[in-house]
């Protein structure tokens, strides 16, 4: 037997149908050797009688026998085989929970090692063995291992997934391409595959593309948040040095405003006290001379009298000394001027530390010719503006104002903080702020958020106004000079958009409550010229922090 074992290869021991070592062979009429069950199997799936190898038609069922030498050969290969396959697989491993096993294994299922696309089973590293040594199993289309084979199947004709059918995007099978699918697009799943492989690679740059945008979103999300906390511990900082300094300063008030009430008091009751022993010692000198004349009254002794009687009383006029309560009125309200006085200076310490904050987010900012109004005459750097008395010859392009003396920024901003200042010396009458991108720049306007618009103006020399829906006048305690305008897009409680008097450190205004949700350019008109009245221009200045 081991000289059959030496002559014999094992590829002649295996079924071709179930690719395993043969149970009770049988040898039909052609030649070819099958397992009994896996013959009649195949010919009970297939009306017509064929052999699976060579395809030789048979129009009556063969008799089948078992070939008792295969048998025994086979019995005898297949111990052989159960003995190496038992000292292999102690090498392989076992497929765990969610791993794909060999179909073919029985008892403990090892890991599958690949899946035939052809066979439709995933093998072992034993049982792949066959697909890689014989001929008509080496053309089997080998993947790695995967579930459900069954899923590769048509349901309709129960034959392979091998077409796709370009027309419905569906797998389909030879058979479909016939019937339901006749006149449609199909294609090899090979070559769709191939096709989709490449489409993949590109959606795979695209989402690789997206992870990068969404992991630079984080940090700038991180980021904002750092900001956020050290604008927070800055905002609180000052905050709690403000209000530490206002309550001392109260405190300090109240102290002086007690020691003060009191110091008077006392000197009240210290006038009071000397008055009163004075009286007091008056009071018992004057008793004393009257027990004195009691007894001279009762006295028969003249001379002793007359003399007795000269001496002096007391001779001082009380009419005119009285004790007034001091005036304590107007104590409390110069204390309050006091802490009004401190609060002030408090303030100013405090805006000027908010200027300093929000020139750290300076910009530098350039008019744009294309957006100004044909009466406007900008400076070759676009820093300047001013309005002239003749109307220029310019394309009414969509972005140009055609009535409204004004001119927009170059650049535009959606997102962040922006600041930026402008000298607004020598005018008396100008515009300053920011607008949307859709502003309307055609015919008049009215200046306002609700039409897109956050700005302040002057008038009439000294007229100043927040051009809010219902337009604000503003009290301001200086003419400013230079003008900063800070916009905060994304402010947490809402966006924001503030005024400067740069060189006092004062707050001129501030719009709140507004969603921003297109881009912002900087505004400026340098309103009309007024007969020469009005000619400076507005000048971006660079910011001195």
């Amino acid at each position: 037997m081991s000289a059959a074992n030496c002559l014999l290869s094992e590829d002649q021991f295996l079924c071709s149908i179930c690719l395993d070592v043969f149970t009770d062979p049988v040898t039909i009429p052609c030649g070819h050797n099958f397992c009994k069950a896996c013959i009649r199997k195949h010919w009970k799936r297939n009306v017509s009688r064929r052999c699976p190898n060579c395809k030789k038609v048979f129009y009556t069922r063969p008799e089948l026998l078992v070939n008792t030498f295969i048998s025994e050969m086979a019995a005898q290969f297949r111990a052989s085989a159960q003995q190496e396959a038992s000292s292999s697989s102690s090498e392989q491993q076992a497929a765990e929970p969610g791993e794909v096993s060999c179909d073919v294994c029985t008892g403990t299922k090892l890991k599958a090692l690949k899946s035939c696309l052809v066979c439709l089973v995933s093998y072992c590293e034993t049982h792949l063995e066959p697909h890689l040594k014989m001929p008509g199993l080496k053309r089997h289309q080998l993947i790695d291992p995967v579930q459900n084979q069954d899923g590769r199947m048509c349901r309709k004709h129960n034959k392979p997934l091998e077409l796709f059918c370009k027309t419905d995007q569906t797998c389909v099978c030879m058979l479909c391409t016939h019937s339901d699918h006749k006149t449609h697009d199909v294609v090899p799943l090979k070559k769709e595959y191939e096709g989709q492989k490449a489409k993949l690679g590109k959606t795979e740059a695209e989402v690789q593309q997206m992870i990068q945008k969404r992991r630079l979103k984080i940090q700038e999300m991180r980021r904002s948040v750092e900001l956020s906390n050290e604008g927070a511990d800055r905002e609180i900082a000052d905050g709690v040095q403000v209000f530490t300094a206002l309550k001392e300063s109260v405190e300090r008030s109240q102290a002086e405003l007690i020691n003060t009430v009191k110091e008077k008091q006392r000197e009240t009751e210290k006038q009071t006290e000397g008055f009163t022993k004075e009286l007091e010692q008056e009071i018992s000198e004057l008793e004393k001379s009257s027990t004195e004349v009691e007894q001279l009254s009762q006295s028969e002794d003249h001379l002793q009298t007359f003399e007795s009687m000269k001496a002096a009383l007391p001779t001082k006029d009380w009419t005119g000394v009285s004790v007034r309560p001091p005036s304590y009125g107007g104590s409390v309200r110069r204390a309050l001027n006091q802490l009004e006085e401190k609060l002030s200076e408090q303030m100013k310490k405090l805006l000027k530390s908010e200027l300093k904050r929000v020139q750290q987010f300076a910009v530098d900012v350039t008019l744009d010719p294309d957006t100004a109004n044909s009466y406007l005459i900008l400076s070759v750097d676009g820093k300047q503006v001013h309005c002239g008395n003749v109307r220029k010859k310019l394309p009414n392009n969509p972005e140009r104002f055609d009535t409204i003396a004004n001119v927009l920024i170059k650049q535009s901003f959606s997102s962040g903080r922006f600041y930026y200042e402008v000298q607004v010396k020598g005018k008396t009458g100008w515009d300053l702020g920011v607008a949307r991108e859709s502003i309307n720049r055609k015919g008049l306007i009215t200046a306002s958020p609700q039409n897109g618009q956050w700005t302040i103006c002057l008038r009439n020399d000294n007229e100043y106004s927040a051009l809010a829906n219902s337009p604000t006048r503003l009290s301001l305690k200086s003419r400013p000079q230079r003008v900063g305008v800070f916009v905060d897009y994304e402010e947490g409680l809402g966006p924001l958009v503030s005024f400067y008097d740069v060189d006092a450190a004062a707050l001129i205004y501030s719009f709140t409550g507004w969603s921003f949700t297109e881009k912002l350019y900087p505004l400026f008109s340098p309103f009309l010229n007024a007969g020469g009245k009005n000619s400076a221009p507005l000048i971006i200045s660079p910011v001195n922090n």
